[in-house]
């Protein structure tokens, strides 16, 4: 397996990270035809407002750097140790990336691997997130390390 450790992120990585992460969750919202584009931004600030009410000192939530033995970092990872929807004994991972150089290189089986062994530090023996349905690259990659459908949103045009 690929050797990648995670690392807590410092302040400014989260500031920078945290800029990117609301940009890129407004950009999915729009495109799953949930947000109309001229609002995304607003509400998907509002959103991790929400989540993260103390920014990087949120009690329970997590973010780190996934790093490769040189110190490069590969990918980034946002961990709630408590689920959003109470859900005991379960950590959430609210967002997982691995930059696009690195994709396809086995680093995001090895992210992952890394949440495993992070979230039993934290005593917790379940890991949830969310993936849009489209990505099927990020699908295929949780599938094959372990995760299965627990729930299933679905949407029709009436157009």
């Amino acid at each position: 397996m690929t050797d990648l450790r995670l690392r807590p992120m410092d302040r400014a990585e989260f500031d920078a990270w945290r800029g990117d992460v609301v940009r890129a969750f407004a950009e999915e919202q729009v495109a799953a035809g949930s947000w109309p584009a001229d609002e995304a931004i607003e509400l998907a600030t509002k959103s991790n407002d929400a989540l993260l009410p103390g920014g990087f000192d949120s009690e329970g939530m997590r973010f780190y750097a996934g790093r490769i033995a040189d110190g490069t970092r590969v990918g980034v990872l946002w961990l709630g140790l408590t689920h959003p929807r109470g859900k005991p004994d379960c950590a959430f991972i609210y967002d997982i990336e691995i930059h696009e150089p690195y994709r396809g290189s086995g680093y995001g089986r090895a992210l992952l691997a890394a949440v495993d062994a992070e979230v039993r530090a934290h005593g917790l023996s379940a890991v949830e997130l969310n993936v849009f349905a489209d990505n099927t690259r990020a699908v295929r990659l949780y599938e094959t390390s372990g995760f299965a459908v627990v729930t299933q949103q679905m949407r029709k045009s009436v157009d």
